[in-house]
């Protein structure tokens, strides 16, 4: 591949290009090497801002490679998804709410990771979650819990709202 190639993509300059050809394998053209599904994982994983195009067609891609990550996790042992929450978003497609509740999970995600990352912060960076379980400190407890409670109890409060625009009450 050319310096030529590595340049023509229509991806902004602060995105990292992985290019898909057709007998499946990934290039990842900042190392000019092919990577693995894994290694799309791991860059993920570190906050990369990585876009998976078609190699042929230049086609985005990145959406249709996060979801086979996701399917490998879900497969690996410890899945995050129950089967009903999948059918309940399975049956929001082709419905008239399925974009607001695209955003609507999207919004709750982003809600759970900035509270993860408050927490890491009060923690000096340790991964809060596993040092919060570890101690027996009932005054972190207290707030864990008073947290979670916070969060949870806005959480559905939005999904109470979103369930009232289609006439449903719990």
């Amino acid at each position: 591949m050319t310096a030529q190639e590595n340049t023509s993509t229509s991806a902004p300059s602060n995105q990292r290009v992985i290019k898909k050809y057709p007998n499946r394998r990934l290039y990842d053209t900042a190392t000019s090497t092919y990577i693995t599904l894994a290694e799309v994982k791991q860059l993920v994983m570190e906050r990369e801002n990585i876009v998976v195009k078609d190699a042929k067609t230049g086609d985005d891609l990145t959406r249709s490679i996060f979801m086979q990550i996701i399917l490998e996790e879900e497969a690996g042992g410890a899945p995050m998804f129950t089967e009903p929450m999948l059918a309940n978003i399975i049956r929001f497609y082709g419905h008239t709410m399925q974009g607001h509740m695209g955003s609507f999970i999207e919004k709750n995600v982003q809600m759970f990771t900035d509270f993860q990352g408050k927490m890491a912060e009060q923690g000096g960076g340790v991964d809060a979650w596993a040092k919060m379980l570890q101690m027996p400190n009932p005054m972190v407890s207290a707030s864990y819990t008073e947290q979670m409670q916070k969060m949870q109890e806005q959480m559905q409060k939005q999904t109470e709202q979103m369930m009232g625009m289609f006439g449903i009450k719990r």
